[in-house]
């Protein structure tokens, strides 16, 4: 079977996007427009130098809440990217003017605890990323989730499905074993504070998240 793509999310700085490309991820995302507080978070300029950056073969995710179906579409063409991923409640019809408008992937977040939910908006969206999400419908808590209910209730879905929310190097491969996602992220699980990547912890993850069914115990040491 093939291995679980890998997506290094909250990117700041050129070093971080290099250490992540150099760990073999497959996606590295910015975020950008959100109206939450979070070190993650890099203006228009930024998120446009750190796309431009980003190397062949190697997909490149703007992560936003932006409110509006013509703001996203602003942004997505100021910034560049391969794919743009939305948090928040957005409904179908925005998201289907959305996705008319881009030359970019459609990713959606969901709540893990609306994953049910996600039926409505399967057939618009190219992945669905299941995520812990805090009040304001932003991802980020650095808290997991019921893994078997979120598989469970992706079983019927036909877009790929994205896993989130508390991932770390220490329980990704568990995570990928119980849920058998097409891709996990991560963006707070291997940091070293706020924003800021520890290169042991993006090495890690990957290559464990990428391996987790190989025989053996999780051996990578940080």
């Amino acid at each position: 079977m093939a291995g679980t793509r890998v997506k290094i999310c909250g990117l700041t700085t050129e070093s971080d996007l290099k250490t992540a490309v150099d760990a073999g991820t497959d996606a590295v995302g910015v975020i950008c427009d959100v109206p939450v507080e979070t070190p993650r978070e890099v203006s228009p300029e930024q998120a446009t130098s750190l796309v431009s950056s980003v190397p062949p073969f190697v997909t490149s995710v703007l992560v936003t809440m932006a409110s509006d179906a013509d703001r996203v579409v602003d942004l997505v063409e100021r910034v560049g990217p391969d794919a743009v991923q939305l948090h928040g409640d957005t409904e179908p019809a925005v998201l289907e003017s959305i996705e008319s408008a881009i030359d970019a992937n459609l990713l959606v977040a969901i709540d893990s605890n609306e994953v049910g939910a996600a039926e409505r908006y399967d057939h618009l969206v190219d992945a669905l990323l299941v995520d812990t999400v805090d009040e304001s419908g932003g991802g980020g808590t650095g808290e997991t989730h019921d893994w078997e209910q979120t598989r469970d209730a992706a079983a019927s879905l036909e877009s790929p499905l994205i896993l989130a929310g508390g991932l770390t190097p220490e329980n990704v491969a568990a995570a990928v074993r119980t849920v058998e996602p097409f891709a996990v992220d991560v963006a707070s699980g291997v940091e070293a504070e706020g924003g800021i990547k520890d290169a042991d912890a993006v090495r890690a993850f990957v290559t464990r998240a990428k391996t987790a069914h190989a025989d053996g115990p999780d051996t990578v040491t940080l």
